[in-house]
């Protein structure tokens, strides 16, 4: 997609022959989604354009072994409400008529497969970073050496916590090698698709350095805010989702946006778009062209744009109007990530040897995955859809450009692995491979910087919004947290500057 515009070559006459929308939003994801929903709730004509056949973006659906499942995100991150109150993410899902379906999964938790064995997450933990460093779920995967040298945490004095600084070098400076290695960079790796020395506190962790201060230690950093969040439960249970699948959000957002007349465009790729010359009234117009099909470009003028693309679109689309995103090589390189799922007939799996699933340490020899979620044990419903004896193995795998995608061969292989077991390859009633490019928010240091320089200037140009993940941070809690807001403030000006 090419953002370039050249607001000279229209005249008022092209104008006028084109359709007229109050805003069109680019991006059909959750983001642009919950944006479209903002503005034509507050009565502002909207139209919804994307490249993809589907809406939802990284919150889709696919069918394997006869179930339909998640082929994307699979749950949603509870925290970001006032305590006691639900988060962003389940207020959406409740306004929207599912809250009685909201679930959580089974607190069984979650294990890390290290180059040594295979042991339960610590319980009390965040990002892996231990609350109790001689607890015996600690001591089980640090060994009394790696314990002792966390447990100093507590006795070595807090000097200072720099303003921004990675979260790697404050796990290692505080609780010492055994923890970054054995703990933190799993689980930072599977979530965030990059090492701990790179990822930025403030954006992974909001206030654990704060906490640090008050605490005077790491650990009595995570321990309080396990305490405020009210999750001192199994690792990785701090999650909620959707009794059928997160799409069922998708699903809701669609059919409420176009109850309240939003107009959708799938398959319809953005060319440009840019404001119009004043003498038009400032209005914008974005020319689109259908994928895949030679017809002439069609133009869409609207009183404002919300850009809600993915991250190299977005900085193309906000290039194209004149916006400094920087040097290409100043932002991090998106994440591509591949999805294998299985389903699987293995009565043995009922035990869930694992847990919900696996994080898998860097070093693990003969094994290609990441980690791998054992979804019928971590949720019920999928569990009850399955039948017994039948299991859905879910393995992410980063792509780095060279290695080929894996096979079904592989991630059996990996599966068995990761799972304790040898699974038959007898028993595969299902397998499907998923891609997601630009897949992960990017948390990485400087990154937060990055963006509210980018940001400055897209507020500064009239009748402009840029939300999504690579602005708001990392999961959908971030995500529709920052679109709900900016889009319902975006709207409130935007009607009442047309009353």
């Amino acid at each position: 997609m090419t953002a370039s515009f050249n607001s000279d070559e229209h005249t008022p006459d092209s104008v006028e022959d084109s359709v007229d929308f109050d805003v069109v939003v680019i991006g059909a994801g959750v983001a642009g989604l919950v944006s479209a929903r903002e503005c034509v709730r507050k009565g502002l004509r909207v139209v919804v354009i994307d490249a993809a056949e589907t809406p939802g973006g990284f919150v889709a659906t696919h069918e394997v072994g006869g179930i339909r499942l998640d082929s994307g995100a699979e749950s949603f991150a509870v925290r970001g409400g006032e305590k006691g109150k639900p988060g962003p993410v389940a207020a959406l899902i409740a306004d929207l008529g599912l809250g009685d379906d909201i679930v959580t999964p089974n607190p069984r938790g979650a294990w890390v497969q290290l180059p040594d064995g295979a042991a339960p997450l610590p319980k009390l933990s965040l990002l892996g970073i231990p609350g109790a460093p001689l607890a015996d779920d600690v001591r089980r995967i640090l060994g009394w050496k790696g314990a002792l040298r966390a447990q100093l945490d507590r006795y070595i004095p807090l000097l200072r916590v720099r303003p921004e600084t990675d979260l790697g070098g404050i796990v290692r400076r505080r609780m010492g090698k055994a923890v970054l290695d054995r703990l933190v960079t799993p689980i930072v790796a599977g979530v965030h698709s990059a090492s701990p020395t790179v990822i930025d506190v403030h954006a992974v962790a909001p206030g654990l350095t704060k906490a640090m201060t008050s605490q005077g230690s790491l650990s009595g950093a995570v321990l309080a805010l396990l305490e405020e969040r009210g999750t001192k439960v199994k690792a990785g249970s701090a999650v909620g989702g959707i009794d059928g699948g997160m799409f069922r959000l998708v699903e809701a957002l669609v059919a409420d946006c176009t109850k309240f007349g939003v107009e959708f465009r799938m398959s319809t790729a953005v060319r440009g778009t840019g404001p119009l010359p004043e003498s038009t009234g400032g209005r914008w117009v974005t020319t689109t062209a259908a994928v895949d099909d030679e017809s002439d470009p069609v133009e869409i003028t609207s009183r404002a744009v919300v850009v809600a693309t993915s991250f190299r679109t977005g900085l193309a689309l906000l290039g194209g109007l004149g916006i400094d995103t920087g040097a290409p090589e100043a932002w991090p390189e998106p994440a591509s990530v591949e999805l294998a799922t299985l389903v699987v007939d293995d009565a043995r799996l009922d035990a869930a040897p694992r847990g919900t699933g696996v994080l898998v340490a860097t070093g693990v020899p003969g094994i290609q995955a990441k980690a791998l979620t054992h979804a019928t044990a971590k949720w019920n419903w999928l569990a009850e859809a399955a039948g017994p004896g039948r299991h859905v193995l879910r393995l992410s795998y980063d792509l780095d450009g060279v290695a080929p995608p894996p096979t079904q061969a592989q991630a059996m292989s990996d599966a068995s692995a990761l799972l304790g077991l040898t699974l038959d390859a007898s028993s595969v009633r299902g397998f499907d491979l998923t891609r997601w490019n630009d897949s992960l928010a990017f948390a990485t240091v400087g990154h937060r910087a990055r963006v509210e320089a980018l940001r400055s200037q897209a507020d500064a140009v009239p009748g402009l919004l840029v939300v999504g993940a690579w602005m708001a941070g990392t999961g959908l809690a971030a995500t529709v947290a920052q679109s709900r807001t900016a889009a319902s403030d975006f709207a409130y000006e935007l009607r009442t500057a047309a009353l």
